[in-house]
């Protein structure tokens, strides 16, 4: 007869990195967490993919997990929380690349797989970045390349939320006065679509 841990257990052994425990409480609960987010989300592989990341951020916080509160309604949580942001990032994405595509509308591309014309471009561009502050660098850098929004940037750097949009502001305009305003528009489309 086999022996079912109850949750608490699990946790318990799971705080002591039990990689067993660990992959017992997600068979436990793997499949009704994927049928709840895929509720909201609709798309298959973004359900597995939250799912994947909610388990992670459940063994990379096992240390701190109450033990004695549900389980269950901590871990509903964190999917929820996940597919909202989710969401957010799609939203922000999806608007961002409108705008880019709006801005293309003017004017007919150029040859977007010349990597000739990227490679030039991008020099451009780093050159001019390397003029900036480290501050300013460091803070559009985390914008721009790690994707981070102004309140993650402002909480990493210990900074004030204003302070962070003053520097991208000022980086952005200190980008747009050093180059015309269609070689911006090309580099991103470019960034965009051979990435």
């Amino acid at each position: 007869m086999k022996i079912t841990k109850t949750n608490k257990e699990l946790l318990l052994l799971i705080r002591d990195d039990d990689m067993v425990a660990f992959y017992q409480l997600y068979e436990r609960y793997s499949r009704r967490l994927y049928g709840f987010v895929l509720r909201y989300i609709k798309l298959e592989a973004d359900a597995e993919e939250i799912v994947q990341e909610v388990f992670i951020k459940i063994w990379e916080s096992r240390n701190k997990i109450d033990v004695y509160s549900s389980f269950e309604s901590f871990l509903f949580t964190i999917a929820y929380n996940t597919t909202i942001s989710l969401f957010r990032r799609r939203t922000s994405e999806k608007k961002y690349l409108e705008h880019i595509k709006s801005l293309q509308q003017i004017e007919e591309a150029p040859d977007l797989t010349n990597e000739i014309y990227f490679n030039e471009l991008s020099e451009k561009v780093q050159a001019l970045l390397s003029e900036l502050t480290p501050r300013q660098r460091e803070i559009f850098q985390l914008s721009r390349e790690e994707g981070l929004a102004h309140e993650e940037i402002a909480k990493k750097l210990d900074i004030s939320v204003n302070t962070v949009k003053k520097h991208i502001t000022n980086t952005l305009s200190f980008l747009k006065s050093r180059i015309d305003n269609r070689l911006i528009v090309n580099l991103l489309f470019v960034c965009l679509f051979l990435s």
